[in-house]
């Protein structure tokens, strides 16, 4: 039997380094499945593993494409399972860590299936958007499925201002002319693994404080410099992401450069919060404090695969 062993958890939690010293106890690789990590032009504001790090155990998925590639979780989902039925040909234990939520459940459980839309449909809801924006999209998702645009303000807010999931979502309420929420959960995605999913976590104090020092230490690193490089294609959307959009105003003169610090600081602890609302409903995720002892819980992975 093959299991893969899933770390989740908010930002600057320390998924990493339990990450690597778990691959380096079981001698396994690590898939990554944080979407802000790969993008090679995007180092220091993803929090990218060291090189030290990287070179401590095996590591896939991480500044593997490029912000000029359309690359989404659909692709990642097919690719990270070829890679793991590859893994596991070698060993029956991988593991897999990120802190992006839908990845995460994209190889846990894959997607539902979505009969093809007409382009004409496409094209249309393009043009749109093109002329009225975002919220054009926020609109239509509420008169055509108030259910689901609910469900995203409530959970996952972030994605009511993503223009490419938003599109997708009234394109298949416009082109099926039933709402996208009718589609959910009706495929079972069979998987050769078992999953173990274990969750990190700390108190809200702790977990903010980590996450301002995180930024500040970006900063000594070299974040300024790096978002100035990336400036004339801040239009990008692996680029509509935090820790970019706030300097990017700065280099527009939009806020003072103190401002757009304390912003990415708290657009960080926002979006941790979200994680953490996203994870903490993964069904039978195992939660140890960041602290915790890496030895209790080898011994807690070292039991569910006995027992399973």
């Amino acid at each position: 039997m093959n299991y893969l062993i899933t770390i989740i958890g908010p930002t600057a939690i320390g998924k990493t380094s339990l990450s690597i010293a778990l691959a380096q106890h079981f001698g396994c690789d690590i898939i990554s499945c944080d979407s802000r990590q790969f993008f090679k032009e995007m180092t220091i504001g993803t929090a990218v593993p060291s090189e030290e790090e990287l070179a401590s155990a095996p590591h896939h998925f991480i500044q593997n494409k490029s912000i000029f590639e359309n690359y989404s979780v659909g692709d990642f989902e097919k690719e990270a399972l070829e890679k793991l039925e590859e893994l596991f040909a070698k060993k029956n234990i991988q593991i897999m860590v990120g802190g992006s939520g839908l990845y995460v459940d994209a190889v846990l459980k894959g997607f539902d299936e979505f009969p093809d839309i007409d382009e004409s449909v496409r094209s249309e809801i393009n043009s749109k958007f093109e002329e009225l924006g975002i919220e054009f999209l926020q609109q239509k998702l509420q008169e055509l499925d108030i259910d689901y645009y609910k469900k995203l303000e409530t959970e996952n807010p972030q994605t009511l201002q993503n223009p490419q999931r938003m599109k997708r979502f009234v394109e298949v309420c416009l082109g099926t002319e039933l709402p996208y929420s009718s589609f959910i959960g009706k495929r079972k995605n069979k998987r050769n693994f078992t999953p173990i999913v274990i969750g990190l976590e700390a108190n809200r104090e702790i977990m903010y404080s980590r996450i301002n020092q995180r930024v500040d230490i970006m900063l000594e690193q070299g974040l300024l410099e790096e978002v100035e490089n990336l400036f004339p294609h801040k239009e990008r959307n692996a680029l509509q992401t935090v820790g970019y959009r706030e300097l990017f105003d700065f280099f527009e003169d939009k806020t003072t450069f103190e401002f757009a610090i304390e912003q990415i600081k708290q657009n960080t602890r926002r979006f941790a919060k979200r994680q953490m609302t996203w994870f903490k409903r993964t069904e039978n995720a195992t939660w140890f404090d960041f602290e915790t002892d890496r030895n209790e819980i080898i011994k807690s992975i070292t039991s569910k695969i006995q027992n399973s």
